[in-house]
């Protein structure tokens, strides 16, 4: 149920922001509190503005997560996911700078260059756990004020949940006294059909590493939801839930290259099938329901380079 009045309730939207594979994924799913947002290795996963949402007390997070800023490509997909960043920077009460603690380079200060006027950015040092020596930290920090004029800088790993916490505590005065805008079990904007074209996307970038390009996507062709057949008479397995519901997903994964084609198939088609059962099993647990996913592979060469696809899929 939303809340009717704004007099004791806090609600705000906060975009976050940074380059490429600095967490920003991760983090959104860490202060919702539930996957989300799809995370890799591979730099630009996140191909569009994802909402998650957070209700905490009489407060309600709106995070806008973004994919990261492309400085070193110009073809049209990566001119579309900065569009995406742009966008997303517009109309927010608050943005969240990520960065990897200790580090700040170029691509990092482009980012800050498309910072909003007059919205306060708190910068996020990301990955604190992966710094060696903490005391390096010190004269890192300091010379961050030259920067941008941030209102606050909070080392933290997103692995860690009381480092969220106190993240949610820091944003949460920063955000107006307003009524909240989804209802208060919300979770994303996003529907279970683009959810399952991500997650086998994911699963795709893990499954083939550095061997696939980034520029490979998936389609979902086919979402259909089922209730669940009848009960068998035989007894179900001692502590199994009934299955309330099946979900029919029929998806095609999109390649440039016929060698692409071959790297996701593998060895007998392989890989095709762990990429399938890998996402089936994650889609089974965030759907709640028995998942059927069919899987192809499709070539369509140039495809990241055309705008017409790029609509069709989505990424405007």
């Amino acid at each position: 149920m939303i809340a009717s009045s704004g007099a004791d309730t806090r609600c705000g939207t906060v975009a976050i922001v940074g380059r490429p594979n600095v967490g920003k994924s991760t983090l959104l799913n860490a202060l919702v509190g539930q996957k989300i947002s799809i995370t890799s290795r591979k730099a630009q996963t996140t191909r569009h503005r994802i909402v998650g949402v957070r209700t905490r007390g009489d407060t309600q997070f709106v995070f806008v997560d973004t994919p990261g800023f492309q400085t070193r490509h110009g073809q049209p997909l990566n001119r579309n996911l900065n569009r995406a960043v742009r966008s997303s920077l517009a109309d927010v009460d608050l943005v969240l700078l990520l960065v990897e603690a200790g580090r700040f380079g170029s691509d990092d200060a482009q980012v800050v260059a498309l910072l909003p006027e007059g919205v306060p950015t708190i910068l996020v040092a990301n990955k604190l756990d992966t710094v060696r020596r903490r005391d390096d930290l010190l004269p890192w920090l300091q010379q961050l004020p030259q920067r941008h004029d941030f209102a606050e800088y909070v080392p933290m790993s997103a692995e860690r949940a009381a480092d969220v916490e106190r993240l949610l505590d820091i944003i949460e005065p920063r955000l107006p006294r307003q009524p909240w805008i989804h209802e208060a079990d919300a979770l994303t904007d996003r529907n279970e059909r683009f959810l399952a074209g991500e997650i086998v996307r994911e699963k795709l970038f893990r499954l083939t590493g550095d061997e696939l390009p980034y520029t490979s996507t998936v389609v979902i062709d086919r979402f259909e939801e089922q209730p669940a057949e009848p009960p068998s008479r035989r007894p179900p397995p001692r502590g199994a839930q009934p299955v309330q519901r099946r979900v029919h997903i029929a998806a095609t994964i999109v390649v440039e290259r016929d060698s692409h084609k071959g790297i996701v198939i593998g060895q007998g088609g392989e890989r095709l099938k762990r990429i399938g059962t890998e996402a089936r099993h994650e889609l089974q647990r965030l759907f709640d329901a028995q998942v059927m996913l069919a899987l192809w592979v499709q070539v369509r060469s140039g495809w990241a380079d055309d705008e017409k696809h790029l609509r069709s899929y989505g990424l405007e």
